[in-house]
């Protein structure tokens, strides 16, 4: 008769030798802090296209689980843009969190009284020409003067909360293009909208129209929502 102690020590071995054959797919096995910004930026699908700053990446995403927790956005897409950048790098981005697939990367425009090629004075005030950074909630679209076009809400006091009654919005511009920068060594300067590609406009605008979150980025910005 083998004894309960001998027959547990048997039984030992033969999980452990099952285990020790068992290969288990790292998709299956958790992973710790599966939402931090770290973690999501490492397994993000680039499409082929220039990751995002990890610094800038992971302002954005904090301001969006925020306001995705407060029912503020409804959809999974961020788009960042960078405003450390040079306007003559693609420094939009349009993220899908659900799939954590980069789904565009693009040009982009800051207004004319924000800077030359780059982006370094700020405003929030009518008529100042200049572009707000921070949190955005996207709207509705229409077809204005620059054809598709999206209305933003700013959600920062003070910052970007004025960006509706300034009419800022994001369109498309023909000034948005490699070739302006080519001949003008800068990229075009908007009125104070984010202005794209006219080639991309109607893509993006439709991906993230209707309640996503867009976050204008820069290192002078103090944001509690990306703390």
């Amino acid at each position: 008769m083998i004894s309960t102690l001998k027959l547990t020590s048997i039984l030992f071995c033969l999980l452990l030798t099952f285990f020790s054959n068992t290969t288990f797919p790292v998709a299956s096995l958790p992973i710790k802090n599966s939402n931090s910004a770290v973690s999501v930026y490492a397994v993000l699908q680039t499409n082929h296209y220039d990751l995002p700053q990890l610094q800038s990446f992971t302002q954005a995403l904090n301001g969006y689980n925020k306001l995705k927790a407060k029912g503020l956005i409804q959809k999974d897409i961020l788009t960042l843009i960078d405003f450390s950048l040079s306007s003559n790098v693609k420094r939009l981005w349009v993220i899908d969190l659900a799939s954590k697939t980069i789904l565009y990367q693009s040009l982009v425009a800051h207004r004319r009284n924000t800077g030359e090629e780059f982006a370094n004075n700020f405003s929030n005030a009518a008529q100042s020409f200049k572009s707000s950074v921070s949190f955005y909630v996207t709207g509705e679209v229409y077809n204005g003067k620059h054809g598709l076009s999206l209305r933003l809400d700013g959600l920062e006091k003070g910052v970007n909360d004025n960006a509706r009654k300034r009419g800022v919005v994001m369109h498309a511009a023909d000034y948005v293009s490699n070739s302006f920068v080519k001949n003008n060594k800068r990229l075009g300067r908007s009125q104070g909208c984010p202005a794209v590609p006219v080639g991309l406009s109607k893509e993006i605008i439709s991906t993230i129209k209707d309640k996503s979150c867009l976050f204008i980025y820069h290192p002078k910005l103090n944001s509690q929502l990306a703390s």
